[in-house]
């Protein structure tokens, strides 16, 4: 799979080191370049296909929202600043994600997930030919279970439960644990294929073979289902209204 061309915008020195060190660690992503001058970006980007862009907001001559409304084709965007002022105005130019300075590299895993599966729904249909029956790659979470970071496709996904300040992915392989609340999660899943069936609860849309009272069946697992929500898993799991 081609890896993700990726531009790194920021005046801060430190800033753009840091970023680059963390990208450096995941496999499918290549750096095309490290800008600290916008209007140097903004030249690079006419004239290079870039798929992901991290872009500072508060920048000398050219703010980061000012240089992304001045393109008229805008790769996938993920904003870093220090001032949450600008959160609206970032994501109501389709910002992937939007990452408060500082973060950890654990929340750049999740606006990266974010990332990888905008790219995945923006990718055009293979050509008829050779190989074109071939399905693409399975676009996947990264998380931090057993001291690793591990890749998850989300076609292995069955379903994920909380377990205290844990989450649970259960898996056709197993079950890893990672350090993450359910919320969180769920924000980085797509929704068509992930829903919340209980408090503690998601489950892979696909996976579910029946429902059982008030329980769904997956294989050989059983996840209860909330009576608040039964009417919306009848609807959007088995299409009953």
């Amino acid at each position: 799979m081609p890896k993700i061309r990726t531009l790194l915008v920021d005046d801060e020195y430190l800033a753009l080191n840091l970023l680059e060190g963390y990208l450096q660690r995941l496999d499918d992503f290549e750096i095309v370049a490290k800008i600290r001058e916008p209007l140097e970006a903004l030249a690079l980007l006419g004239r290079e296909p870039v798929d992901l862009l991290f872009l500072d907001i508060q920048m000398p001559r050219l703010s980061g929202l000012e240089l992304l409304r001045s393109l008229s084709r805008r790769p996938f965007t993920i904003f870093t600043t220090a001032y949450s002022e600008h959160a609206v105005e970032a994501f109501g130019l389709d910002a992937v994600d939007y990452l408060p300075k500082p973060y950890s590299f654990e929340r750049l895993l999740q606006a990266l997930n974010k990332a990888r599966l905008a790219l995945a729904a923006a990718a055009p249909l293979p050509a008829p030919g050779p190989g074109a029956g071939l399905p693409a790659p399975p676009a996947f979470l990264t998380i931090k279970a057993d001291g690793q970071y591990r890749k998850v496709a989300l076609a292995d996904i069955l379903f994920v439960e909380s377990w205290q300040e844990y989450v649970r992915i259960h898996t056709p392989g197993g079950v890893l644990v990672a350090l993450e609340r359910l919320k969180n999660l769920e924000a980085q899943l797509p929704a068509g294929q992930f829903l919340r069936v209980h408090r503690s609860y998601l489950v892979a849309v696909g996976q579910v073979t029946a429902l059982d009272g008030n329980e769904l069946l997956l294989g050989k697992h059983r996840v209860p289902v909330s009576r608040d929500l039964r009417e919306q898993v009848l609807m959007q799991i088995f299409g009953v209204g």
